[in-house]
């Protein structure tokens, strides 16, 4: 049996697998927080509920409608992004001129809100979600075998990830939304619809977050405590990243799960905490984060 600094191999490329899949749920996620922070300067509290919201719609279009994985995972996320908009439109842009703890206190009731409503109505239990037929299986590539639809999630999410990056860094759109945030009168004064850009951009967010709950269905059961149990690491990887940091959101959130994935195997009892403690000494020695500007 080959052997890496006295692990099997196979144990070693499982665990690096393991922490791909939690880092592209983590890329995601800090990425749709960052949107919405970088643009919107408010922290998504219920980041973590629409990532839920988004595996229980995929759920329900399941059970309900008959609509299968691959349309739920175009209709989910547009319609936790409309949810998002109207969320954005009738109540979180009243806040924008106020502190930012009046953002953040908003979202993190509406998370107990919507967590709580789904575990008075479907307890606190998961429920499975079948991956397609498609992507079941596994493929052998001789030190490991990949279940197809873990390979699937790497590169979903990375697609969506550069994509999004492209659609902020790169296009006509994304220099609007970047301007409106710096100049919100000067952008509207050439034409340009600013609370629309806000509320599109907000829903963008929320629409990451429903993307990454339908991919993660077949691979974590269904469940309204799902959201609760990630998105405090998530905030973690948005700090090491940088607050507002697209790229950084993307590079962290990758690199996190794969340390984490590795601390597993090298040293298991410090997995729990060793993106906390990267946190921390990231804080102390660079307060805006890896890829954050400082003040």
């Amino acid at each position: 049996m080959t052997m890496i600094f006295g692990i099997p191999v196979q144990a070693l490329m499982g665990q690096l697998l393991v922490g791909l899949i939690n880092g592209s749920f983590y890329a995601l996620l800090s990425l749709g927080l960052a949107v919405i922070f970088g643009l919107l300067r408010v922290i998504n509290f219920a980041h973590g509920a629409q990532y839920m919201l988004g595996a229980f719609t995929a759920l329900l279009l399941l059970t309900m409608g008959g609509v299968n994985y691959w349309l739920a995972l175009i209709l989910a996320p547009l319609i936790v992004g409309l949810f998002g908009a109207i969320i954005e439109r009738t109540m979180l842009s009243r806040l924008y001129k106020l502190d930012h703890l009046y953002g953040l206190l908003f979202t993190f009731g509406l998370a107990l809100a919507i967590e709580g409503t789904f575990r008075y109505f479907y307890g606190a239990s998961g429920m499975p979600y079948a991956a397609p037929g498609a992507l079941t299986g596994a493929v052998n590539l001789g030190f490991m075998f990949l279940p197809i639809y873990r390979g699937w999630v790497v590169i979903a999410s990375l697609i969506v990830c550069l994509g999004v990056w492209f659609l902020i860094e790169k296009t006509k759109l994304g220099a609007y939304l970047r301007a409106a945030t710096e100049n919100p009168t000067l952008v509207q004064s050439f034409g340009v619809n600013v609370p629309l850009l806000l509320t599109l951009t907000y829903a963008l967010g929320a629409g990451l977050a429903a993307f990454a709950g339908v991919l993660a269905a077949p691979v974590y059961q269904v469940s309204p405590l799902m959201g609760s149990n990630l998105i405090i690491i998530v905030f973690a990887v948005v700090v090491v990243g940088g607050m507002g940091s697209i790229l950084g959101a993307i590079v962290t959130g990758y690199l996190l799960g794969v340390v984490e994935g590795l601390t597993k195997v090298f040293y298991p009892e410090a997995s729990n905490i060793v993106i906390f403690v990267i946190m921390a000494i990231v804080l102390i020695l660079r307060p805006a984060g890896l890829f954050g500007k400082d003040a």
